[in-house]
């Protein structure tokens, strides 16, 4: 898989159009197995997440808050190992507070 496949993939199960209406998702960016991207204010304080594909076939889910105040750097807020595709949406909302569907 390249990295626009895996990316697709990625946002396909974390429900596509739908999840970047409902949350506000932008500056969406793929890398190798993986997809980051940044949201608006949210209960969590999240301002980016980052989702790896692991090797196990499951997901490692990194949210971070970044200030734009100073040289401060990105503090990591949750990470999660062992993801599985079906549980990306319940985790996400989890530690966002926003919700993917409605």
């Amino acid at each position: 898989m390249n990295n626009a496949t895996v990316a697709t993939t990625i946002l396909e199960q974390l429900g596509g159009h739908r999840f970047l209406a409902m949350t506000g998702a932008r500056n969406l960016t793929s890398g190798p197995d993986r997809l980051y991207f940044g949201l608006p204010r949210n209960p969590g304080k999240v301002t980016h997440v980052g989702i790896v594909l692991e090797p196990s076939d499951t997901y490692t889910l990194t949210f971070w808050r970044m200030t734009f105040r100073g040289s401060s750097a990105p503090l990591i807020l949750r990470e999660e190992k062992d993801i599985y595709a079906e549980d990306l949406q319940a985790r996400f909302t989890e530690s966002t507070g926003l919700y993917t569907r409605l």
